[in-house]
């Protein structure tokens, strides 16, 4: 401590003060008068020094303190030190808050701090998105008045900081919300809010993929397996039965070998990186092959199935991926395209780099089914599927292959005028210099 501040000092100083008014009374002989006067002198310097503390303490807006004197001098430097002290713990503090907002308003949850009475002091920016919140207009409002839902009340009220709590939006029906409460200081409470959107879809997706599974080869082994108990004893089955047994069971067989080849596919297209066109692809080749297996194959139909390729147009990839995106989308509009429609295929090149697609005019799909269409065992019309020996994995196989060549499959239907499947492949997938030999010859 500072030797000037120091209580001895101060004491010394009025004794001093005292002894010289004492001396100076004995001289001229008036000892009591010059007492009297020196302590009401005092008494109002200090009343002077006290009002200009009150002054600056209730009314002054200046930061430092009035300059003092004597044994006021030590108060007013005192009160100047604890200001700076108390500035510098008010900057460190600051600093702190504005670290965690950053740091809250950083996190991909949102985050909101409820005080008593349940009523929101402070909150992120996701939780205004997620919950529909205002800020500042909602601060100090109550979280149960604004989140109207008796699922969350009893929820808020309950002080469960153990069980999460699963709520729908309410400001988006198609988001599903987890929320926690959790002890935060005297008196509050952190309420942690996630989006967990996507892992109720995929695990709605994982539960229909496990059901879907089990459904499409539960129905071919009963088949195999009734069919097996009819054969225990071979000797009473006559031979146009058997023939028709053996049909069956190939049937059969050859389903649940698809379905396990798809799956696999599905599996490999799924883990495969990206593709860097390490292999060249003649497109109107393959699609020459796939033409003729559909000519082979449903040459009964009468479809009026048109190819217009433009020969050339070669592209970079993984020819068994690209195949099996050709060759799903254009059996698929064959499968389903009703007898005697027009289905029309169709390769060329465009401005953005190579076009793919196939239209036919058929029944045409309903809107409420596009979204969904590339999800796994998805079916628009599931018997009609089975009648037509589909499994529901095409579509998904397609999207896979074409995200591992930076394309993405598009989809238009109109019911009751037909559908079209479309991708395009990105221009520096494409064999320019073929392209460029193609034009010239042209």
């Amino acid at each position: 401590m500072d030797n000037r501040y120091k209580a001895a000092r101060l004491i010394s100083t009025l004794s001093l003060f005292y002894a010289g008014v004492i001396l100076l009374g004995l001289l001229t002989g008036l000892l009591i008068e010059l007492l009297l006067v020196a302590s009401i002198a005092l008494l109002v310097w200090h009343y002077l020094n006290l009002n200009r503390l009150r002054h600056y303490l209730w009314q002054s807006r200046r930061f430092a303190p009035p300059e003092g004197s004597g044994s006021w001098r030590p108060v007013f430097d005192g009160i100047y030190k604890l200001q700076m002290r108390n500035q510098q713990r008010r900057s460190q503090l600051g600093e702190l808050v504005r670290r965690f907002r950053e740091g809250a308003e950083a996190l991909p949850d949102a985050v909101m701090l409820i005080g008593q009475h349940h009523v929101i002091l402070w909150s992120n920016t996701q939780a205004h998105e997620l919950l529909g919140l205002r800020w500042p207009e909602d601060r100090g409002q109550r979280i149960d008045n604004l989140v109207r839902s008796p699922e969350f009340g009893h929820f808020i009220r309950a002080r469960n900081d153990k069980e999460p709590l699963i709520l729908t939006s309410p400001i988006d029906t198609q988001r599903q919300l987890e929320m926690r409460l959790m002890p935060y200081g005297d008196h509050q409470r952190l309420l942690v809010i996630r989006d967990i959107t996507l892992l109720v879809r995929l695990e709605n997706m994982r539960r229909d993929f496990v059901a879907n599974v089990s459904h499409e080869l539960r129905t071919p082994l009963t088949v195999v397996k009734g069919y097996l108990e009819m054969l225990s004893d071979p000797s009473q089955m006559d031979p146009a039965m058997w023939q028709q047994v053996h049909r069956m069971l190939v049937s059969q067989t050859d389903r649940m070998d698809s379905l396990v080849s798809q799956l696999t596919e599905l599996s490999s297209l799924e883990s495969a990186r990206q593709s860097k066109g390490s292999q060249r692809i003649d497109v109107s080749q393959l699609l020459a092959i796939v033409e003729q297996e559909v000519d082979a194959v449903y040459r009964d139909k009468q479809l009026q199935v048109t190819f217009d390729v433009t020969p050339g147009i070669d592209m970079f990839g993984e020819p068994r991926q690209m195949r099996s995106a050709f060759s799903n989308l254009i059996f698929n509009a064959v499968k389903y395209t009703p007898a005697g429609r027009h289905i029309e295929v169709v390769w060329k090149k465009v401005a953005a780099g190579a076009l793919f697609s196939v239209k036919d005019d058929g029944d045409g799909i309903e809107p409420e089914h596009l979204l969904r269409l590339t999800e796994r065992f998805y079916r628009v019309d599931k018997a009609r599927s089975r009648d037509t020996g589909g499994s529901g994995l095409g579509l998904s196989i397609v999207k896979h292959a074409l995200g591992n060549h930076q394309s993405e499959l598009k989809i238009r239907s109109t019911v009751g005028k037909g559908s079209c499947f479309s991708f395009e492949i990105p221009a520096h997938l494409l064999d320019s210099r073929r392209i460029s030999e193609q034009a010239n010859e042209s």
